[in-house]
């Protein structure tokens, strides 16, 4: 099979696998309760119960409340089944929001008032601002640091960073936040860094270049966790990648001409270690939009994963189901990029022997 060929196979690949995504995931948030209907519907009763407990009498709050859930019940619920499409059977439901997706078109917000795509939009240049940045610092980083090791493998270096690398990911995200803030921007021992936000209150009017300064240093804690994670898988992986490459015969002979080993890694063995990472490297689709839940309400940054976590709160499904359909699209598109990288770095993979 030519590489052409396996391309378009991978992307046919993808209509059945996203309709398998978004079928499964659609059937949970129709089937679950507490959806938009119920919501409404118990925000209604719960204000009618509040405005009745003013009138310091039980059984008429009683009698009121039970009239309003009555009225609510007669005369919103089947417009409000209608208005989200409750009414019809959930093959029907599925074929019309497929039809909205095709032209873009998510819906609205029940919980913001606001088109989907408004709402996400909004949050994303939160979100794209650490993933990437932290994808590409973490390979910047870690790629080097891993040849490094590899060339002292067995020093002092090797085994004061690799104990480093492990204990920093031994603690959790959440806690390293935590530590972080109360170190370093609490006021408790060193109060280098600001607790939360993107940037300081009277920013608005700085230069541009001051206001991008200010925007870094408020990067750097948040940065920090969103890196430990992949840091250290990172990092071994390529020092383990090298290893395993110098073992190799195109090296020892390179080795037996009288080739130092520096040469020899970086000369010959790196192109080949690097293919494992490359493998990964199709994530950045998906890292730069998911974002992260936790790092995201610890540093209070307003971004697609403090979004999505709301969402399921508040049972907002139209957001929901937008987060699931662009995060698979993405990741569907980001392991094909992952082969395309494959090919780039070595032209001798053969494609027409894999699925």
């Amino acid at each position: 099979m030519t590489f052409p060929a396996y391309i378009l196979r991978r992307l046919l690949l993808m209509i059945p696998t996203f309709f398998g995504i978004t079928i499964v995931c659609f059937g949970i948030f129709q089937i679950a309760p507490g959806g938009p209907v119920e919501t409404y519907l118990a925000k209604v009763r719960f204000s009618g119960a509040a405005g009745d407990s003013g009138k310091g009498s039980s059984q008429s709050s009683q009698g009121s409340s039970a009239a309003s859930s009555k009225s609510v019940t007669d005369e919103v619920v089947e417009e409000l089944k209608k208005r989200y499409n409750f009414d019809k059977p959930i093959h029907v439901r599925y074929w019309l929001w497929l039809k909205d997706v095709a032209q873009l078109e998510f819906g609205y917000s029940h919980t913001k008032g606001e088109p989907v795509l408004d709402v996400i939009a909004s949050k994303l240049p939160v979100s794209v601002t650490f993933g990437v940045t932290s994808f590409l610092l973490t390979y910047l980083v870690c790629i080097p640091l891993g040849i490094l090791k590899a060339i002292k493998d067995g020093s002092r270096f090797d085994a004061v960073s690799s104990t480093g690398l492990f204990v920093a990911y031994s603690i959790p995200e959440f806690m390293l936040g935590i530590l972080l803030i109360h170190f370093f921007a609490g006021g408790q021992f060193i109060e280098w860094f600001p607790i939360q936000g993107l940037t300081s209150l009277d920013s608005e009017n700085w230069p541009w270049w001051q206001r991008l300064l200010d925007a870094a240093w408020h990067m750097v804690l948040p940065l920090t966790c969103y890196m430990i994670g992949g840091f250290t898988m990172m990092t071994m992986l390529m020092k383990n990648s090298i290893i395993e490459q110098i073992k190799q015969d195109y090296v020892r002979s390179a080795l037996a001409r009288g080739v130092t080993q520096r040469t020899a890694i970086l000369k010959h063995a790196l192109r080949n270690a690097l293919l494992p990472l490359a493998t990964g490297f199709g994530g950045i689709l998906t890292l730069a939009f998911a974002g992260s839940i936790v790092i995201e309400r610890i540093f209070n940054l307003d971004g697609i994963g403090r979004l999505s976590y709301e969402a399921s709160l508040q049972r907002d499904y139209p957001i929901l189901m937008a987060s699931i359909t662009i995060t698979a699209i993405l990741g569907l598109l980001g392991q094909l990029l992952s082969d395309l990288l494959l090919r780039v770095i070595d032209p001798r993979i053969d494609f027409s022997k894999r699925d």
